[in-house]
């Protein structure tokens, strides 16, 4: 009797949660409204150069990884860091050409920081002591100094780019 509960009830919710996800996605948004666009170059994310560019990111990672496997010690920890930033910002980067936004600009850019970051501080790990630490206090630094650099960049991109409020033309007087 209890399994027959817990079945009806599991039936149950799933039945709720494919007719709200079905509502979601035929719910349209009204004309400019930036959720109906959220790619500005929807034909780019859809193409088939996108995707192979995407699975060659995918497959240059791979070899990259697979390329680290002989080294040891921190060696090989600092090739897996190099082989993860550059998948993380190759993808990054592919997003940003896709989504053509300043703010797509701005995470390409905070992930490119990140990504050095983490490779500095697996190459500090050589070190030892007190150079150890200021070598990663240094490496963080860098990085807070280029997400910085990067969040100035957005707000003067911001500025910089004209208002999508229409304004109005007519200079006639009534």
């Amino acid at each position: 009797m209890k399994m027959k509960n817990l079945y009806a009830a599991l039936s149950g919710a799933f039945l709720l949660g494919s007719v709200a996800f079905v509502q979601a996605q035929t719910t349209t948004a009204p004309a400019g409204d930036p959720v109906a666009h959220p790619v500005k170059n929807a034909k780019v994310a859809m193409s088939a150069d996108y995707r192979a560019e995407h699975e060659k990111i995918e497959a240059d990672a791979k070899a990259a990884k697979e390329a680290c496997k002989p080294l040891k010690a921190n060696a090989k920890d600092i090739c897996q860091a190099e082989a993860k930033a550059n998948e993380k910002v190759a993808k990054k980067e592919l997003d940003a050409k896709r989504k053509g936004t300043p703010e797509a600009q701005y995470e390409l850019a905070k992930m490119k920081a990140e990504a050095k970051y983490e490779v500095a501080k697996e190459k500090c790990e050589d070190l030892k002591g007190a150079e150890q630490s200021n070598c990663k206090k240094q490496a963080k630094d860098e990085e807070k100094k280029a997400i910085a650099d990067a969040k100035a960049q957005r707000k003067t991109v911001a500025a910089a780019t004209p208002s999508t409020t229409p304004k109005s033309t007519d200079t006639t007087k009534k």
